[in-house]
Parts: structure tokens; sequence; C-alpha cells
């Protein structure tokens, strides 16, 4: 099992010993015996959490923004160097392949990340291009700084990162350490990712956790990332979606507009790029012809009170993520769709979900029904249709 640049420092802070695999490496579940600890402190203050396990990939060269214009769905152009973009690359029906960001560092390099493997896709696309592809995942240890104190928290590290904006980047110095500073993240709170040599990662690390000292930041684990994404109502693969490479059937497959993700393609007439999946994706926006929208669910907390207090036991509110399918009915109990990441929310003190329906009943303000197990028996409870995201404080973005 591979480790991070990170290991030594997050191992030695782990508290309770427990681990997960993520793209074949090692990272920490929690730190904390109670994992609400690290919760509150993102929430609240600030944490600091290993991504170094995602897939890394530099693109560069004279034709590094064609190569990536006919790859990705939304318009790498309008991306100018010094910004980063949230993103997605599809294939030719439309269905989506995988989401990343994208951070452009100049005028002819980019650095990409994914959850899953895309060397070869990427090297595929080339074709005449005068580009090349790297896997430079081995190479950076990327750390998330994240939290209402976390512009306080490194700006006493980087002076620049107090003018920082939303999705822009900045070359810095941490200590000796050269690094790449861009302003986004995976909580959908005001936070920051810090780019590192693999052989500079402790050593940012350590400057990074002695500016947090006395600012409540403490190491978050990949428990309470999934937390935050849900509250975010950001996506995951392989839960709120299955990448279209390895889906056996078109019934696991998902397109961007379905997913929530037509806004990147509210310009497409002023678009004349020939990207991968374009013609699927405008015969789409044309025809109405979506299976189903991605929606937020808020429970109906006394419906869900209700249901336990039926069969004589008090309502639980576990905050830890269920992330496969719950059913969503309709009154007359027919399938409508399903939830696929539900969470009792600490923060917003209710339970959520992330769920796909259909386009008729996914309206905000919808009622439907969500199927919860309680003493292993399935029992409906109300809930309503609401738009994503639950969590969304002015304070990331401003």
């Amino acid at each position: 099992m591979l480790t991070t640049p990170f290991h030594e420092r997050t191992s030695a802070a782990n508290e309770t010993g427990l681990w997960s695999h993520w793209a074949g490496h090692l990272v920490v579940t929690k730190y904390q015996i109670n994992e609400k600890v690290e919760y509150f402190a993102l929430r609240n203050a600030a944490g600091v959490l290993d991504t170094s396990a995602l897939f890394k990939y530099r693109i560069y060269g004279r034709d590094a923004e064609r190569l990536l214009s006919g790859v990705l769905a939304r318009d790498i152009r309008k991306c100018r160097p010094g910004k980063a973009q949230y993103t997605m690359w599809c294939d030719d029906r439309g269905f989506l392949i995988e989401d990343g960001v994208v951070l452009r560092t100049s005028s002819d390099e980019f650095l990409l990340t994914s959850a899953e493997p895309n060397l070869a896709y990427l090297e595929s696309m080339i074709g005449g291009d005068q580009a090349a592809v790297e896997d430079i995942t081995d190479h950076y240890g990327i750390l998330a700084v994240q939290g209402p104190a976390s512009r306080t928290i490194l700006s006493a590290l980087v002076p620049e990162v107090e003018d920082l904006s939303f999705f822009a980047l900045t070359p810095a110095k941490i200590g000796d350490a050269s690094v790449i500073i861009s302003r986004t993240g995976y909580t959908g709170d005001l936070g920051y990712e810090i780019w590192a040599d693999a052989a500079d990662a402790t050593d940012v690390w350590d400057a990074v956790t002695a500016a947090g000292t006395g600012r409540g930041l403490l190491p978050y684990g990949s428990q309470v990332m999934h937390m935050a994404r849900i509250e975010a109502g950001l996506l995951l693969i392989d839960v709120d979606y299955q990448t279209s490479r390895f889906a056996w059937i078109d019934e696991q497959r998902a397109t961007p507009i379905e997913l929530g993700y037509g806004w990147m393609f509210k310009r497409l007439d002023r678009d004349d790029r020939a990207f991968v999946g374009r013609g699927a994706i405008e015969r789409e926006l044309a025809d109405g012809s979506s299976r189903f929208r991605l929606v937020g669910l808020d429970i109906d907390w006394r419906s869900y009170q209700r249901a336990h207090l039926d069969v004589g036991l008090p309502p639980t509110k576990d905050h830890v993520p269920v992330e496969w399918a719950m059913m969503v009915y309709d009154d007359a109990k027919r399938v409508i769709g399903h939830a696929s990441s539900f969470l009792y929310s600490p923060l917003l003190q209710r339970h959520i979900a992330i769920a796909r329906l259909s386009p008729s009943l996914a309206a905000p303000g919808t009622r439907v029904r969500i199927e919860v197990t309680i003493n292993n028996l399935n029992y409906l409870v109300d809930a309503a249709t609401r738009r994503l995201p639950f969590f969304n404080p002015a304070r990331k973005t401003a």
C-alpha cells in the first residue's frame, strides 16, 4: 500500500489508528475518537486534509490549450493563467467519464486532478497537437486548508493569500519550499489547497500547523471530508455517479446536465469547440431528454421522528454518511428515483440527502418520500426537494 508525502505527519497525528484506502494510498479515516471534534474544527475554525492521493497530471506544450479544449466539456479557454476551473470530461455519447479541477499555471501549462487514472486516455487524445501529458502524482503532495479561519492562518505564512480570489491561484513560498496555492476545496467553505513538492511536504505541514496553533486548526480525515462534501452538494465518483468508462449499462451512466451542470453549457451557441460529447449534449439540451435531475432533499424531521417513535425507538441522528442507494417514492408509492448520499448534518441539525429524481418531480419544494431502515424494516418518511448546495456561506467566494 502506498503512502502520501505527508504520511509521517498524518500517522503521528492519527490517534485512532484507523486508515482508509484512496487510489492505492493509505489515508486517515479519522484522527479523533469522536470525528465530530474534527468536523466542528473544520466548520468553526479550520481543518487540514491530505488529498495527495488524487491523480495529478501536467499538460504542457504549445497546443496544450487546444488539446484540453477538445477533451474537457467546460471551455478551458476561459480559464486564464493564474486561475483554476472545476471541469469534467465525457465520452462521445455525452456520459460523464470524470470530473476534476484544472489549474492554469501559464499560457501553455495546466495541472489537472482526477480521482481515477486518466494518463492513457489523455495521451490518446493528443493526435497531432504539440502537447504532452505527464503523470506527476508522486511528485506532489496536496494539503487542503479549509474553514472560516483558513485565510487568517495561511496569510500569516503567505501574505498574497489575503487577496486571492475564488478559484484563483498563486505561486508562493512557505519557508524555503516553493508551492502553488489555489483557492479551491471540497468542503463548500472558504478554503485553499497547497501543492508542494513531495520532498517539502513535511516542512509545509509543520509550517501550516504551527500557523494554526491557537486558531483551532485540526487535521481531519476522510469521514469528515465525506460529511462536508454532502453538505456542500459536491459529487463523489462511484457514489453520486459512475464513470462511463466502467459502467455496465446506460442506467449506471449520467450526463453533466442530469447531474446539475447544465450551467456549463449556457453559452454553447458561442462556443466553437468540437469537444468530446458535444453533439450528444446539444441534443439533450434541445430535446429535454434528460432522464433525471440531481437535487437535494430536506427530510421532514416530524415524519422521521414519528416513524421511529411508532416502533418504540428514539429517532437516530447519525452523522456518518450513508453513501449507497435509498429509494425515493411519490405519494402513490411509485419509485421516482433514489438518494445516493444521506447524512444527519451536525451543523444544519437536520437530515439531508442528494438524490436523482424524475425531472417532472425535481422542482424545489416538491414533496416526496424516502425509504429509511428502522430496526431492520423499511419505512417511508416525508421529504422535500431543494436546490443544492445545503451549505453555502458567503465567505466561500467573498
